[in-house]
């Protein structure tokens, strides 16, 4: 019954619960009303968000707790609510035809009704829709991206570009790390004015540029270190290894390629987070499915790279580094 908590916190953040209490603890009568909880409901919600030690509650008196003032709050940079917007709105209704899906390998998402249609077709076609769902992106990604900006030895490059970047937080995160790089996000061009944006609220328009491409139809662009953030899990196999030999050879000489994902571990028994999410894109894409870090140096191996190795990141995510 795990999915009633979930739906419990999802419609928490929906409904700005943790947003509106970032202004300080509330009395329940006039923070229910706030809300626009009907009172057949109000009490039994917020005391199972308490239960859930989602909120605190001291007598009548609402209060955040310091992990959901931190990360749920909608005005603060460190909020990661996004993708839990994401996961409302999109998965969590895709996810009850998980079985339909499992038995006809076909996707549940807005593609269902026609599987030929490619898997962003109708979020790139919805701009508001589209900014959410990358806003959603970087929120799953953040603590990952702050970790690469880091464990990569930057020092050793000047160039980099990010391959499908999204909104761009990898992109930016690398850039803020490491004020001698300069960076290129790549990927649709519908992207671009929501990257433009992203990166000029963090005054980086003069080493960040976007360049518009499709990685499947055109080249990648020609740098020091390319970058794939929850993007190879997407492709079936033969995508997969086309988009690792696409990096090959782009890369300048003695580049290197940093990918990561969900990886399972290699035994498949422990990251169960990594083994969902291998569902997920049977749910979401056509072809897309999760895959070990052995499986992932054993592609990048095949398509040249002299060696390559694995890394944690935080929780389930970790990257796999391959040189030219």
């Amino acid at each position: 019954m795990a999915f009633w908590a979930s739906k419990t916190l999802l419609s928490a953040v929906e409904m700005g619960v943790f947003t509106e209490l970032a202004q300080g603890p509330q009395k329940f009568d006039e923070f229910s009303g706030r809300l626009g909880i009907h009172p057949r409901s109000a009490r039994d919600f917020l005391d199972a968000l308490v239960a859930l030690k989602l909120l605190q509650r001291n007598d009548d008196t609402y209060a955040n707790t310091p992990e959901t003032s931190l990360f749920l709050d909608r005005h603060k940079p460190s909020y990661v609510g996004g993708i839990l917007e994401m996961a409302n709105a999109r998965l969590y209704p895709f996810w009850g035809h998980l079985t339909e899906a499992l038995r006809t390998g076909r996707p549940q998402n807005e593609a269902r009704e026609d599987s030929g249609d490619s898997t962003f077709t109708a979020l790139y076609a919805d701009p508001a829709r589209l900014k959410s769902f990358l806003a959603a992106m970087s929120g799953i990604s953040r603590g990952a991206n702050a970790a690469i900006a880091k464990q990569v030895p930057w020092s050793k490059y000047k160039t980099y570009a990010d391959i499908g970047t999204a909104q761009g937080d990898l992109a930016v995160q690398i850039a803020l790390a490491n004020p001698h790089l300069h960076g290129i996000g790549y990927d649709l061009a519908e992207c671009a004015p929501i990257f433009e944006e992203y990166a000029e609220a963090h005054a980086l328009n003069g080493r960040l540029r976007f360049q518009p491409g499709d990685f499947f139809t055109q080249s990648l662009p020609n740098v020091d270190v390319l970058t794939m953030g929850h993007i190879l899990h997407d492709w079936n196999l033969d995508e997969k290894k086309m988009l690792i030999r696409k990096a090959y050879d782009a890369l300048n000489p003695g580049g290197a390629f940093v990918v990561y994902d969900a990886l399972i571990d290699d035994d498949r028994s422990k990251n169960a987070f990594g083994l969902m999410m291998s569902l997920n894109m049977l749910i979401e894409t056509p072809g897309g499915f999760d895959y070990t870090g052995a499986e992932g140096i054993g592609w990048m191996k095949e398509a040249g790279f002299r060696e390559a190795y694995v890394e944690h990141l935080v929780g389930p995510d970790s990257m796999i580094v391959a040189f030219k």
